[in-house]
């Protein structure tokens, strides 16, 4: 992909392994499916799905340590080619190349689809647009439309597209959907991460973002349950979707053969009424009988899966309830 020219570039650093807060207990030793310490690497956009999942891992099996850290998808993939980690979640399978890469090195890579992410259109609440087509998103990105009154009357002035950083998997995954080859306009900025995209939106009128939909997830209020209350809430059947928070507006889009534009309900994530949407991958190197294989385990099974409901992404194998958005 050519490199973009966001004004503002993410400086990347060191990245630090572990860092889920102080206070985290010493790492357990001793290796198993449920104790130990594995390292996994996460796509930044996917941060709120795991680290549910990681911290209500933790709690069942207390000896277990999970260790993420969030970072770009090339990163993530490379940590677990050269060892870094032994898991990771990103938004595609690995090629043959890289597959063969860890045979070759005796790590057998297992893969599985363990959700559908859906990249979700935002605006500041005080902008009047309710709805785009693909068509005027994808000018928007390539800066064909350059103001929202070329959309709709409004007294706001030029566009200003904001993505977390360079070289993600949202300006990539965009870019392949929306750009029949063709560069972002020079009004794309760069935040520096999801949350970033989150608050330059609130905080600007003019502002248009693209995040993963479990970014703007008010259900996420849920975060703030202790893993003992997530737990609890696994054992009711209610699996109605997510709805989105009031902070920042989120757009319906259209396809552009469509009058009916679709909000990322999971509902129309299930059915591909919302267009754009992708997977996300686990992909799990460690040896039978590790920590690696126990909590990949866990993601992937009914428990692990239901647990991704309240984060607004559709779980692969939980079976969907669809219901009604008004």
């Amino acid at each position: 992909m050519r490199k973009i020219p966001f004004f503002a570039l993410l400086a990347f650093g060191v990245l630090t392994l572990g860092c889920k807060g102080s206070g985290k207990r010493e790492a357990p030793k001793g290796n198993t499916s449920t104790s130990g310490t594995v390292v996994m690497a996460c796509d930044a956009s996917f941060e709120n799905v795991m680290q549910q999942e990681i911290e209500v891992f933790e709690y069942v099996y207390p000896n277990a340590s999970v260790l993420p850290y969030y970072t770009d998808e090339k990163a993530c993939v490379d940590s677990l080619l050269f060892g870094t980690a032994r898991l990771a979640v990103v938004s595609h399978e690995l090629t043959r190349e890289q597959v063969e890469f860890l045979r070759d090195k005796k790590h057998f890579a297992k893969t599985k689809k363990i959700a559908v992410d859906a990249v979700a259109v935002i605006v500041n609440p005080e902008n009047p647009v309710e709805n785009l087509s693909m068509k005027d998103l994808g000018e928007i990105l390539t800066g064909h439309i350059t103001e929202w009154n070329d959309i709709y009357p409004s007294k706001l002035d030029k566009i200003q597209v904001v993505f977390d950083h360079n070289g993600s998997s949202v300006v990539k995954y965009m870019a392949d959907s929306l750009l029949n080859g063709a560069g972002y306009a020079s009004n794309v900025f760069s935040a520096n991460s999801m949350k970033g995209v989150f608050d330059a939106v609130k905080s600007r009128k003019n502002a248009i973002g693209l995040v993963g939909v479990s970014w703007i997830s008010s259900d996420l209020k849920k975060a703030d349950l202790s893993a003992e209350e997530r737990i609890k809430t696994l054992e009711v059947d209610d699996t109605t979707a997510t709805t989105f928070t009031d902070e920042v507006k989120v757009l319906g889009i259209n396809r552009n053969n469509s009058t009916i534009a679709y909000k990322p309900y999971q509902a129309y994530i299930f059915d591909g009424s919302y267009p754009l949407y992708r997977s996300i991958y686990m992909i799990n190197t460690g040896a039978t009988g590790s920590l690696a294989n126990g909590f990949f385990a866990f993601v992937t099974s009914f428990r692990g899966q239901k647990l991704m409901m309240s984060t607004g992404v559709l779980p692969a194998t939980v079976h969907h309830r669809m219901v009604s958005v008004d």
